[in-house]
């Protein structure tokens, strides 16, 4: 469940920033590549600031059940 809830974030951030730098400013496109770059560090090392925030915010975690494809 977490899983689903830290890809809609991470799509909705990249979404946003993305409408935001072509109407408002292009700097927007930093903050695109800075939730890219969290989404890939946490590939790598496992660790998810976003799954820390869920957590403590009561959103409970299924265990291994959590395909993209079920």
């Amino acid at each position: 469940m977490i899983n689903r809830y830290i890809r809609a974030i991470a799509g909705t951030f990249i979404l946003i920033s993305l409408i935001l730098a072509v109407y408002v400013n292009m700097n927007w496109l930093w903050f695109t590549g800075f939730v890219g770059a969290n989404l890939l560090q946490s590939s790598f090392t496992k660790w998810c600031l976003m799954e820390k925030i869920l957590k403590k915010l009561g959103v409970k975690d299924k265990p291994n059940n959590d395909s993209c494809c079920s």
